[in-house]
């Protein structure tokens, strides 16, 4: 029996990269899983379904509140409950980074919008059936970049940052209803849309040697984190942000 097995997961930012390694380890652990995305997530649904699971594919903008509502609404139809949520979904890979003395207002705004907004977009949408359940696993994916100080990102890290603070009010605001609510926080990862950006490829995979474990990360080095917090053996752990980034930010 997988450790989340009949569980129902909503992954946002899940039709590649970090995202779908997430869905993927959730399916094969039990999970019957919502690929959402605001591009096409057939293709990871259906890597599921090949592998013997269970997932559908929702395209959702998860900075749009009549979105997430429909998400959550097309997960309880589909299966009857929601057990979790991976607010993943980010503006990253498309970002150059650069003094905050060039950023961009609409870049500014662009990035608040999903990576805040959405967060509490979805959380908003998603806390309904789990208060009806009196159980539920939300995990926000934040970024060890946010416990170093690191200079020519601000525009993500200061989105991070409130996602972490978003993480531990969440936590005291939903503990009475069972709800645990807690963190990842990546290092740099050579997912998917890394990997297609030439430059912020370079810059992670030179930038290493500040961690315990001297390699690259990858997703898979996440999936067990991820599944660790979605399933009943992080029942009395909420409000927590764990760290995974081969030793880098110490946290």
């Amino acid at each position: 029996m997988g450790r989340v097995e009949n569980r129902v997961a909503i992954v946002t930012g899940a039709a590649r990269g970090i995202g779908a390694a997430y869905a993927k380890g959730l399916a094969r652990e039990g999970a019957k899983v919502i690929i959402a995305d605001i591009s096409p997530g057939r293709a990871v649904a259906d890597d599921i379904a090949a592998a013997g699971g269970t997932a559908i594919a929702v395209e959702t903008d998860v900075s749009d509140a009549d979105a997430c509502g429909a998400l959550v609404d097309r997960a309880v139809e589909a299966f009857g409950r929601l057990d979790i949520l991976v607010n993943n979904a980010a503006v990253f890979a498309d970002l150059e980074q650069r003094p905050f003395t060039e950023i961009d207002v609409a870049e500014w705004d662009r990035v608040m919008a999903v990576n805040i907004r959405g967060v509490f977009l979805c959380c908003r949408a998603a806390v309904a059936p789990m208060r009806a359940r009196q159980y539920g696993k939300i995990i926000n994916i934040c970024s060890g970049r946010i416990f170093k100080g690191m200079a020519n990102f601000l525009q993500y890290d200061a989105a991070k940052g409130a996602v972490l603070a978003m993480t531990r009010g969440l936590a005291r605001e939903l503990g009475d209803d069972h709800i645990c609510v807690n963190g990842i926080a990546p290092g740099g990862v050579m997912s998917d849309g890394v990997m297609s950006h030439p430059v912020l490829a370079e810059q992670i995979g030179a930038n290493f040697s500040s961690r315990a474990f001297k390699r690259l990360e990858v997703p898979e080095d996440l999936v067990g984190t991820c599944i660790f917090l979605s399933s009943a053996e992080s029942d009395f752990m909420t409000g927590q942000t764990l760290v995974v980034d081969g030793g880098s930010a110490m946290h």
